[in-house]
């Protein structure tokens, strides 16, 4: 029988993707690293980190490894946990024009290239807040693609006029046509739903996808057409509705809101995460406060161009720059400490590439030691709240126990936060689950 050469392709992909997978972190020590556990305010001693399996499995002085195992020496260099980015969009960074006209392949291909970028930047972990992320992530958990390991939300979901309906004039209307979709939500970037019904279905269909958290939006949005940043999104019912299917799998709801009246109506029906909160009121931040929820704010996407934005979206990015500066300032005020670190980058790959600058643009309101912990342990935290969904363990942070994943730094970040603006040129080594990405040692 005469076997086609796709046969054989297709079974040299498969095993290229299979033995990806299967390969194991191997076994290595850092010696003489002066530890930021990414909680600590002090630097540990010099002392070494043992790795096995891709866990930190023992931290202390002149540790007793087989001979086997590889050692990588710190030099009294600081060593602290690979960093997390809790607002990233790995699959949105090409201009909108471009994004609005191309097809899926297209889409993958720059996503990885925005992976290998956001690792070779020391992001070991993103937590992507809107996207069809899920192939991707598959790719880099089995070594296919080099990239940060993902918690997907898979697409963001709002209501029709919403911050997901990127529909323009020139679409009919979905009561005319219940077909009518934006190219971003014909490749699973952004899905519109309306009612307890089409909420449910919408959650239940990224939870089956593998979604470790649910994203939704509960007010206007820059990038999008027919929503102001001051609008109420979804009703209680719908964000309810939204809440309940991602506790029914352990797991909780982000909302992407700027202003005071939407956060208060995620955060009364069960919302834990609050994407943005650029035009909230000190009286609102006290209401997250007292019920433990996160606040993850941008900065550096702000302060930027968008590529291809209309005056109207143009001033809405202008709005939500313009109240940031309160929003810290509140912040600080009443001593808010759930604060992640995000840099919500969309369509601009040179802006990605300079991820690091919004370390600098956050100590205008926080100490370095305050913006390490949301870039590490806190982080971390904010990931674990997947519950079971969490397809990883624990992130972070250096203890024993923790997935190794951790940089080698040149230069003390504690006390020049500046040293995180160039990764490629002080980031020394970069381990991801305990597998050397990159070794300058």
């Amino acid at each position: 029988m005469l076997v086609p050469r796709s046969y054989f392709l297709a079974l040299a992909l498969l095993t290229l993707v299979l033995l990806s997978g299967a390969l194991k972190a191997q076994d290595l020590v850092i010696r003489n690293a002066r530890v930021f556990d990414g909680a600590s305010a002090d630097l540990s001693a010099p002392q070494d980190i043992a790795i096995s399996n891709g866990l930190i499995s023992e931290i202390g002085r002149d540790l007793d490894v087989a001979e086997t195992t590889e050692e990588i020496d710190a030099q009294s260099r600081v060593v602290m946990p690979g960093l997390i980015n809790s607002h990233a969009h790995i699959m949105m960074q090409m201009p909108v024009g471009q994004a609005l006209t191309t097809d899926a392949f297209y889409w993958a291909y720059v996503a990885t290239k925005a992976s290998k970028t956001m690792l070779d930047s020391g992001f070991t972990t993103i937590r992507d807040m809107s996207g069809n992320t899920f192939s991707l992530k598959q790719a880099i958990d089995q070594g296919v693609v080099a990239g940060p390991r993902i918690y997907p939300s898979g697409a963001m979901i709002s209501q029709t006029a919403g911050h997901s309906d990127h529909r323009t004039a020139a679409n009919n209307s979905r009561l005319l046509d219940p077909t009518s979709r934006s190219h971003f939500e014909e490749l699973g970037m952004t899905m519109v739903a309306d009612g307890r019904p089409e909420v449910l279905q919408a959650a239940r269909e990224n939870l089956r996808r593998g979604a470790t958290q649910i994203k939704i939006a509960v007010g206007g949005g820059i990038s999008s057409y027919g929503d102001p940043l001051d609008v109420t999104q979804y009703t209680d019912d719908e964000v309810r509705a939204a809440v309940e299917s991602a506790e029914d799998w352990g797991t909780y709801v982000a909302a992407h809101v700027y202003n005071s009246k939407g956060i208060r109506r995620a955060i009364t029906n069960g919302v834990k995460s609050i994407e943005h909160a650029n035009l909230v009121d000190e009286e609102t931040l006290l209401l997250m406060q007292e019920n433990d929820i996160w606040l993850s704010p941008q900065v550096l996407i702000f302060e930027n161009e968008i590529v291809g934005l209309n005056a109207d979206q143009q001033r809405k990015q202008q709005q939500a720059l313009e109240g940031i500066d309160d929003m810290m300032k509140a912040v600080n005020k009443i001593g808010f400490e759930k604060i992640v670190f995000g840099a919500d980058i969309v369509i601009n790959m040179g802006l990605l590439e300079r991820i690091g600058e919004e370390f600098m643009l956050r100590s205008q309101w926080f100490e370095p030691i305050e913006i390490l912990r949301q870039v590490t342990s806190l982080g971390g935290e904010l990931m674990a709240l997947s519950g079971p969904r969490n397809p990883y363990g624990k992130l972070g942070v250096i203890e024993v126990g923790a997935v190794a994943d951790i940089l080698v730094v040149e230069g003390n970040p504690l006390e020049d936060i500046s040293v995180m603006t160039q990764p490629r040129e002080n980031f020394k080594v970069i381990l991801q689950g305990g597998s050397v990405y990159k070794n300058e040692l």
